[in-house]
């Protein structure tokens, strides 16, 4: 049974079925980044563009490897 479902799951990511949830807009990473220069608290830049916290946390997570 696993290996049917494995390979239909197969079948739908091949035919674009399976595409992820969509990323956060450009603008709003960079706007993200932006508050938190300016010395921002985390949670407040989350209450102040309607994301979650973790969301912030991500963010800034990648914004410091590249």
């Amino acid at each position: 049974m696993l290996e049917r479902q494995r390979e239909e799951v197969a079948k739908a990511k091949a035919a674009g079925k399976y595409k992820g949830r969509k990323l956060l807009a450009t603008e709003l990473r960079q706007e993200v980044v932006a508050l938190a220069s300016n010395g921002v608290a985390k949670a407040q830049i989350a209450r102040q563009l309607n994301i979650g916290e973790a969301s912030v946390y991500l963010i800034l997570a990648a914004d410091k490897k590249i």
